[in-house]
C-alpha cells in the first residue's frame, strides 16, 4: 500500500463503514438533506469511477469539476481517485471565454457539471476540442442547448458499487487550479503522497504524522468519533476540498451546504453539532456575526471547538466580535497555497499592531529569492517551502521554473509571499509582492492598511490597491464598503483613525466608499476590481 488518497479512504472505509461520511444541506432551510455512511459513500464513488472508466477515461487524463457543493462533487473527487483519473476543479464564476481558458490549458477529457450551467458549458465545446465526455447533474433550466451528456443519476444507476479498481499509486496527480486575481488561473500539479503529508498534515494536522500507510486506518479503528467538519467556502476552492479529506482521513463526519448563506450556517452547527468550522477570512466571518448577534441572537454554537481561516485574515476586531459571541471557540488564522499546502497558524499576538505573526512549520524558510539563501533577522524576503512541495504548474513550463527550484537535494516552492523572520522563528508576512505597493520609494503592503480600516466602527469590508500618482509614483487608495446604517464617511475622518496604527506613508490618500467589496466566491481579494475603481474615482471628471 502507497499514500494515494484513494487507497487511504478506502482503508478508512473498511473500519468504519457504518460511521456517518458525509451531510449535505442541498437548499438551506428547506430541510432537504442527504446524509451518507462511510460505505454508502464509497459506494456512490465506485459507481461514478466504474462509469468512468467503462467510458474510456484512462488514467493520467483529466477530469473537471464544474460544480456547486454537493455529494455529488466529493463522489466524483473519490471516483477519479479511484480510477486514477486526475481531478481539475472549475471556478463556477467563470464565463465562457474564462471556461474556454481552462478546459483548454488543463486539457479536460471530461466534465461533471452543474445542469445550471448548460448553456455555458454548450458555448465553450466547441473550443474545448479533447473534451469528449459530459455528466450532467440535475435537470437543465427550460430553453437550455441540448447537449450529449450523461445524466448523473443514470451513469450511477447502471453502474457497480463494488471496488476492483487497477493498482493505483502514489504519484497519481492531484490537480488544483489557483490565481485569477492577477492573472490567469494555474493548475498546481501534486502528487498524492505529496498532497497527504503537504496539504492534509500525513492524516495528522495537529500531530504526529502516520509512519506508514496503514497507520492511518490503524489510528481510525483505535479513536473514536464525535468531530464534526463544516467547510462552508465552495469546494471548487482547494482549502475546502482539503479540509473534508482532512476529516475523512479522521474517520469522521463532513458537512457541507450547496451555499454560503450565514443563517443557515448558523442553524447547521446547532443542529449537527459542528465542532470545526473552516471559512475564508471577515468576508465570511461578518455576516455571522451579524446574524448571531441579530435574527439568530442566542443560537447554541457550544459544541464548535476551533473556526478556522485560510485564504484572508480574520482581522482582530472582527475575531473580537465572534468571540464575545462564541466565548470558546478558539480562531485560528492559518497559512497556506495551493503550491505549498500549510505552513503556519499566526500567533497570539498575531495583528495587534504587530502585522501578521506565524509560527510556520520546520518545512518553511523565509529566503532570498535571488540565492534561495536564508534572510537575515529582520531582512525582507519571500516565503518558501521545502519536501513534499508540488511537481509544477500543469502546461506551464516558465511560471514552474520562476516558481520551483532545487537547493541540495530537496525541491522547494517560492511563494508571492514577502515576509521578514525575527530572533525567535516568527515569520511576519508582509503581503503578496504582487500587490505591493510603491509609494515615494517606501513599500506598502494591503493587508497591514486593510486590518486598520477594518477596525474603524463604521467600516464593514476594505482592500487597498495602488493607484498611479504623478508626486508618488502611486498613492495608496482604500475602497471600502460601510455598515448598514453608517453615516457618510471622509477621507480625513479615516486618516485621523489609521495614524494611530500606520506610518504616514501607508495612511490612505484616496478613499472610495462602494456599495460592495467585490470578492471570489470563497471570500479572496479580488484586487484587480479594487484597484480599478480606485483608479476610476481618481481619474478628473470630463470637461
Amino acid at each position: 500500500m502507497e499514500y494515494n488518497l484513494a487507497d487511504l479512504f478506502e482503508s478508512v472505509v473498511d473500519v468504519v463503514p457504518d460511521r456517518e461520511a458525509l451531510v449535505y444541506v442541498d437548499h438551506p432551510g428547506t430541510g432537504a438533506e442527504r446524509r451518507l455512511t462511510y460505505a454508502e459513500l464509497d459506494a456512490a464513488a465506485n459507481r461514478i469511477a466504474h462509469h468512468l472508466v467503462d467510458s474510456g477515461l484512462r488514467p493520467g487524463e483529466h477530469l473537471g469539476l464544474h460544480l456547486y457543493n454537493g455529494v455529488e462533487y466529493l463522489q466524483t473527487v473519490l471516483a477519479c481517485l479511484k480510477a486514477r483519473v486526475v481531478p481539475v476543479n472549475v471556478n463556477y464564476r467563470y464565463v465562457e471565454e474564462e471556461l474556454i481558458y481552462l478546459y483548454q490549458d488543463a486539457d479536460l477529457a471530461a466534465l461533471v457539471f452543474d445542469a445550471e450551467f448548460t448553456e455555458r458549458v454548450a458555448a465553450a465545446l466547441p473550443r474545448t476540442e479533447k473534451l469528449r465526455h459530459l455528466v450532467r447533474v440535475g435537470t437543465p433550466p427550460a430553453g437550455a442547448p441540448p447537449l450529449k451528456a450523461v445524466d448523473f443519476t443514470e451513469a450511477e444507476a447502471t453502474s457497480s458499487p463494488e471496488r476492483g479498481f487497477a493498482r493505483r499509486s502514489a504519484d497519481d496527480q492531484f490537480i488544483i487550479y489557483t490565481g485569477g486575481t492577477t492573472g490567469m488561473p494555474k493548475g498546481v500539479m501534486w502528487r498524492q503522497e505529496d498532497l497527504f503529508f503537504s496539504g492534509l498534515g500525513g492524516g495528522a494536522p495537529t500531530g504526529e504524522p502516520v509512519a506508514r500507510p496503514e497507520e492511518l486506518a490503524e489510528r481510525v479503528a483505535a479513536g473514536g468519533d464525535g468531530i464534526t467538519f463544516f467547510p462552508t467556502p465552495p469546494l471548487m476552492h482547494g482549502t475546502s476540498t482539503l479540509t473534508a479529506f482532512i476529516g475523512f482521513n479522521f474517520g469522521q463526519r463532513i458537512v457541507i451546504h450547496r451555499k454560503f448563506v450565514p443563517e443557515e450556517v448558523l442553524r447547521t452547527i446547532e443542529k449537527e453539532k459542528v465542532t470545526s468550522m473552516s471559512l475564508v477570512g471577515d468576508a465570511m466571518l461578518r455576516p455571522l456575526i451579524d446574524a448571531l448577534s441579530g435574527p439568530l441572537q442566542g443560537t447554541d454554537c457550544s459544541s464548535m471547538f476551533s473556526v478556522s481561516s485560510s485564504g484572508a485574515i480574520m482581522s482582530d476586531t472582527v475575531r473580537a466580535q465572534f468571540q464575545a459571541l462564541v466565548p470558546t471557540v478558539m480562531l485560528l488564522n492559518n497559512f497556506g497555497s495551493s503550491e505549498s499546502g500549510f505552513n503556519g497558524t499566526a500567533t497570539d499576538d498575531s495583528g495587534a499592531g504587530q502585522g501578521f505573526r506565524l509560527r510556520v512549520n520546520a518545512r518553511t524558510q523565509v529566503v532570498d529569492p535571488a540565492t534561495y539563501e536564508p534572510v537575515a533577522v529582520g531582512e525582507v524576503g519571500r516565503i518558501a517551502q521545502r519536501g513534499h512541495v508540488p511537481l509544477g504548474y500543469y502546461n506551464d513550463p516558465k511560471k514552474t521554473a520562476e516558481t520551483f527550484f532545487q537547493k541540495g537535494d530537496e525541491r522547494w516552492v517560492l511563494l508571492g509571499d514577502m515576509a521578514t523572520v525575527d530572533a525567535e522563528g516568527i515569520v511576519t508576512v508582509l503581503g503578496r509582492g504582487s500587490q505591493c505597493i510603491n509609494t515615494g520609494g517606501e513599500k506598502v503592503y494591503p493587508e497591514e492598511v486593510e486590518q486598520a480600516l477594518k477596525s474603524h466602527p463604521d467600516i464593514y469590508d476594505a482592500l487597498v490597491a495602488g493607484v498611479p500618482d504623478p508626486k508618488w509614483g502611486n498613492h495608496v487608495a482604500a475602497v471600502v464598503q460601510l455598515r448598514d446604517g453608517a453615516p457618510d464617511l471622509t477621507l480625513d475622518a479615516v486618516q485621523v483613525h489609521c495614524r494611530p496604527h500606520l506610518a504616514g506613508y501607508k495612511i490612505p490618500r484616496q478613499l472610495v466608499v462602494a456599495d460592495h467589496i467585490q470578492r471570489s466566491p470563497s471570500g479572496k481579494a479580488d484586487y484587480r476590481w479594487a484597484r480599478s475603481v480606485a483608479a476610476d474615482s481618481a481619474k478628473p471628471a470630463s470637461a
